[in-house]
């Protein structure tokens, strides 16, 4: 049973290869007061002296799961009852803080590798793919930075329901 006190949210990363991106998204998940951090693939986990360095200590106090691989974590998903979403720049994404978000839903925010991104096949599954609307010359933000900004967007207007 998820605790009453936290977001319904579940962060999935899916082969992030930097230990400090890891990090720096625990972080991220115990300053909202997210339910979990659900690591797949290459995504490195705790104890690790590198992801421990940006975590400062988040990968205690946030709950954590590892799988193998991006179909069991979807599966685990599923069955918590957490609509998939994916951040990712693609063809139909809708702005973050354009979500129509449902009141009590639980969600779980896929986010991909640090180069190629999200892997297609969770593009192919999701409830919404959403994404950070950039307007520089790179329109590409670090991982870690993406992460929080969208986890922010959702989380607050999750706390407001």
């Amino acid at each position: 049973m998820p605790d009453p006190d936290l977001i319904p949210l579940i962060v999935l990363l899916d082969d992030v290869r930097s230990l400090h991106n890891v990090g720096a998204v625990f972080r991220t998940a115990d300053a909202f007061g997210l339910e979990a951090v659900w690591l797949c693939g290459i995504t490195g986990r705790p104890p690790h002296r590198d992801l421990r360095k940006t975590a400062l200590g988040a990968e205690d106090s946030v709950a954590w799961r590892y799988f193998a691989s991006r179909s069991e974590a979807s599966a685990a998903l599923s069955e918590r009852g957490a609509l998939p979403l994916v951040l990712e720049q693609a063809a139909g994404s809708i702005p973050v803080d354009a979500f129509d978000l449902k009141p009590g839903q639980a969600y779980g925010l896929w986010i991909g590798h640090e180069v190629y991104g999200v892997n297609s096949a969770l593009l192919d599954m999701a409830h919404a793919v959403l994404e950070i609307p950039q307007f520089g010359a790179k329109r590409s933000l670090n991982v870690s930075v993406a992460a929080g900004v969208a986890l922010w967007a959702l989380s607050h207007r999750m706390r407001q329901e």
